[in-house]
């Protein structure tokens, strides 16, 4: 399976911009003919949001670059490309700190990969397929749309 360039974006790095993304990723994706966007939308939201909170995308002048991919008909790619802090785990008493978590819950896959100079790109790979139930999809097996809902989450670097 290949992977397939939808669309690069550049974005202003303050805080109203992710609706922008987050809207322009979902349209991006429906016209490409993907059914379900709102996961991407989801996970968009969150890796923008830290970008803009947690790096140099955050200070006067900083931008964020999103890249959306297609992998197959049910299957797309979101990069968010900015200065990425190290994981950590959030404390009890934290109020934030749980989006990577989020990410990791909502995608198939993701991961982390440097750019340099001194950026990193978070990847995630979310379904846009519709899951409604196995007899729903024409054309595959029930072992296939078995394997669609319960797909995995990995956490993959690369």
């Amino acid at each position: 399976m290949s992977d397939r360039t939808l669309v690069k974006m550049t974005f202003p790095g303050i805080a109203r911009s992710a609706s922008l993304a987050r809207r322009w990723v979902a349209d991006v994706l429906t016209a490409a003919g993907h059914q379900d966007v709102d996961g991407a939308r989801l996970i968009t939201s969150e890796l923008f949001a830290n970008a803009v909170l947690h790096t140099g995308s955050g200070r006067a002048g900083g931008l964020v670059t999103i890249e959306v991919f297609e992998i197959g008909h049910a299957l797309a790619r979101i990069e968010v490309i900015d200065e990425v802090p190290p994981l950590r785990e959030p404390s009890n008493g934290d109020c934030g700190g749980r989006g990577l978590r989020l990410v990791h819950e909502s995608s198939i896959r993701w991961g982390i990969r440097a750019m340099p100079p001194r950026r990193n790109s978070v990847w995630v790979e979310v379904s846009t397929l519709m899951v409604l139930g196995a007899s729903e999809y024409s054309g595959w097996s029930d072992g296939a749309a078995a394997s669609a809902r319960e797909a995995p989450s990995a956490n993959v670097h690369s």
